[in-house]
């Protein structure tokens, strides 16, 4: 526990390197939805064209339409949420940076899970924060280890989780969620729940569609959400942070969060006038995402199928597919060798600290013609190794 996996002589920037030399035709990792050929509403940004985004009337938690609207999102997902208790930021991780802050002086932690995206040591590390990872068990659908959680060292001060995970694609089980909170209120820590894929149940699963927004909270309690998943548009620079907890925890750290918030007003007004436009009109977005996911997934599942040596972990939401392999080759050099001699690019498992060798991480956004032969070439570029071994 709170270490991560180092693959042996690794070389950190040869799989990037041969990308640079690679003719990539099938980006497997392809994450940009607006490169992905998702179909988007013709007029989704006309709102932005709002005359009123000429005058600048700052508010350091975000314009009152902007965050009713947030409120409103939540509402959806079935959190009941005040709008007075919703602070918008320009990404998810400039609301971690926020948060941060706010939680944490420098040289105390967070709890950040793995396998995870490789970007909470890099966040903490600019605030002067210390990112101690905690495993999820592999054999046990990725469930927390509460025990391990509670032997976390005096310095933390809050845990994050993903809900769903990305990669693993799993939610936290509600089981887990109430203990979790229970932990969190006895230790005096604060609870970050990262919530962008939620509206991607895939397979789906225990937690699936259950928002931490919506449940009461014994611990101070932080959702994050953002135009990026949830409208597909990543470019507009739009989240938002949703506080629930005692009021006791929960005033005095809305004013602290008001305070960081007013040092950066980090949001376009334009961006902000237009939000309830564009999460009303991006219903459509979200709908080809999760259908373009859903296609994706049943190829592989289909393709799979002549192909009983690789695993399909079956993702409960989000956006990415996570393949079993006989650890027969390295995932680095595995990685090199589909760039180099397919035109294939994937992640390997340990980009996201996999706990085991043996693991690619494809993304489930590419075109299906694209992601389909980009499989097959995986799968033949295993079937290589596996039959020499």
């Amino acid at each position: 526990m709170f270490s991560r996996r180092v693959p042996a002589e690794l070389s950190p920037n040869r799989i990037a390197l041969a990308r640079e030399r690679a003719e990539v035709a099938f980006d497997l990792t392809a994450a940009n939805p607006t490169a992905c050929g998702i179909p988007y509403p013709e007029r989704l940004l006309d709102a932005l064209a709002d005359p009123r985004g000429l005058a600048y009337r700052p508010d350091p938690r975000g314009l009152a339409s902007a965050r009713e609207a947030v409120a409103a999102e939540c509402a959806r997902l079935g959190a009941a949420v005040a709008a007075d208790h919703v602070v918008l930021a320009a990404s998810t991780s400039e609301a971690y940076a926020f948060l941060f802050k706010l939680l944490c002086e420098p040289g105390e932690a967070v709890l950040v899970p793995t396998p995870s995206y490789p970007l909470f040591e890099h966040l903490a590390r600019v605030e002067g924060v210390g990112a101690l990872p905690f495993r999820l068990d592999p054999a046990g659908a990725w469930r927390l280890d509460l025990h391990e959680l509670e032997r976390a060292p005096e310095s933390v001060r809050a845990v994050v989780v993903v809900h769903p995970n990305n990669p693993t694609g799993s939610f936290v089980h509600p089981d887990d969620r109430a203990a979790l909170d229970a932990l969190c209120a006895r230790r005096g820590w604060a609870l970050i729940a990262d919530e962008v894929f939620l509206d991607y149940p895939l397979a789906g699963g225990p937690g699936s569609g259950e928002s931490f927004a919506a449940s009461d909270a014994g611990a101070l309690t932080f959702s994050l959400g953002g135009l990026s998943k949830s409208v597909g548009l990543p470019q507009l620079k739009l989240a938002w942070i949703v506080a629930r907890g005692p009021a006791a925890l929960l005033a005095p750290a809305l004013a602290r969060l008001e305070f960081v918030a007013d040092a950066f007003l980090s949001v376009a007004t334009p961006v902000q006038l237009a939000l309830p436009a564009l999460l009303r009109e991006g219903a459509a977005v979200r709908a080809a995402i999760r259908r373009r996911c859903e296609v994706n997934l049943a190829a592989a599942r289909a393709e799979l199928a002549a192909h009983p040596a690789v695993a399909l972990a079956p993702p409960g939401g989000g956006w990415s597919a996570v393949l079993r392999y006989p650890a027969v080759v390295g995932e680095e050099e595995l990685a090199v060798e589909l760039l180099e001699r397919d035109g294939v690019a994937v992640h390997p498992g340990f980009f996201f600290d996999f706990p085991q060798d043996g693991i690619l991480v494809l993304s489930l956004l590419p075109s299906p013609d694209l992601f389909a032969e980009g499989l097959r070439r995986v799968l033949r570029r295993i079937g290589s190794h596996v039959g020499a071994a």
